[in-house]
């Protein structure tokens, strides 16, 4: 995941760390002194619209998906370490999923097979209803 002072998101994609900037706040909620005094939540954020390592191309999709700033954050474990860790992660995980392209449907005709299917299901149902109707009852 981090190497060498980068962030690496997918395979042709990896952000420097120094484009990256986070902060450590208290965690909060319940833990006594310590959660109240250590510093262990962490807040990572990627400026998207002054980044030097992406293209026009993916700035102008994740600026759309995601907006100019992206941001995650941490609190889950006592260690602000780990916490960054996963700030980072989750981090590479929204930006991944921004830049995701998903392939255009091209329509194709229904199988010979799901079309029979379809009809015999329709006919089973129409017996069905049919059977259910009092004795003698006309169609209108």
């Amino acid at each position: 995941m981090a190497a060498d002072d980068t962030l690496r998101v997918h395979k042709g994609l990896a952000i420097p760390l120094a484009e990256i900037t986070w902060r450590a706040t208290t965690s909060g909620g319940p833990g006594g002194q310590h959660a109240n005094r250590t510093l262990s939540r962490v807040e990572v954020q990627f400026d998207v619209s002054a980044s030097a390592t992406l293209g026009p191309r993916q700035r102008a999709r994740l600026i759309e998906r995601l907006g100019p700033v992206v941001r995650t954050s941490a609190s889950d474990s006592r260690s602000q370490a780990r916490n960054r860790q996963r700030a980072l992660e989750r981090l590479a995980a929204r930006l991944d999923e921004g830049l995701r392209v998903d392939p255009t449907r091209r329509p194709t005709r229904p199988t010979k097979g799901s079309q029979m299917r379809r009809v015999e299901e329709k006919r089973r149902r129409s017996e069905t209803k049919q059977q259910r109707r009092a004795p003698g009852a006309q169609d209108d």
